[in-house]
């Protein structure tokens, strides 16, 4: 089982970090674009407020979110505040998801997250750690894939190679790093095994979405396309 109380602190530190860097962030700048298509910086920063209210309801075994209508609804009503009320928002829904995460529980417990989707109580964290972590990258404002922590980076490649595994649209993969760290993806379509070489920073670009794979070298066919998450 993995140590939430771990990956609390993880979250803590992650959030400081971004409170940080939203903090130095004018109007003008929360209205310019972000690296996610459609997103403002605003809108980035909104989402993670709300994810943190939609954690803090899967803790407790309520809905994640009422429906995505309302999801989608909430992040467009508050992607245009000004930047006192993001930085708030976003300091204070964070601690309480923390505060939330501090009652006594049963962290071996099944809680229902998206969609109808389940996991283990105990990934709570890491899964807020994910949010805070890629988000902050998605700002676009110098934080890159490769000032994430070594650790986060190698949990969050063992995270989504576990989801596309089996995936019907994905040839068998081997993502593999300098240093020797392999990660086994996809299997479910017909075709060549594929072997995938670069940094651990690199594979985590290509399993989340958030590059191109220009920076990978890719052995026994083309890079695969994967689905979004």
């Amino acid at each position: 089982m993995i140590d939430h109380a771990h990956d609390l602190e993880a979250v803590r530190e992650a959030t400081d970090r971004l409170l940080e860097a939203a903090g130095g962030l004018d109007g003008s700048a929360l209205e310019a674009p972000s690296r996610l298509p459609g997103w403002s910086r605003g809108h980035v920063l909104a989402h993670v407020s709300r994810n943190a209210d939609a954690l803090v309801n899967v803790l407790r075994g309520r809905p994640m979110y009422a429906n995505s209508e309302t999801r989608d609804a909430e992040i467009e009503r508050d992607a245009t505040r000004t930047p006192a009320a993001q930085l708030a928002d976003l300091r204070e829904s964070g601690d309480a998801f923390l505060a939330a995460a501090a009652e006594p529980a049963d962290w071996s417990r099944t809680v229902t997250l998206r969609n109808g989707v389940t996991d283990q109580a105990w990934r709570v964290p890491f899964r807020r750690w994910a949010e805070v972590g890629l988000h902050h990258v998605d700002l676009g404002l110098g934080y890159g894939l490769e000032d994430l922590p070594e650790e986060f980076v190698v949990r969050e490649n063992d995270f989504l190679a576990e989801r596309f595994a089996g995936h019907p649209g994905v040839v068998a993969t081997t993502a593999v790093t300098g240093d020797g760290r392999i990660w086994t993806t996809g299997g479910g379509a017909e075709g060549a095994p594929v072997t995938v070489r670069g940094t651990a920073a690199e594979i985590l670009g290509w399993l989340c979405g958030r590059r191109d794979g220009s920076g990978l070298t890719v052995e026994g066919g083309a890079l695969p396309a994967l689905p979004p998450l």
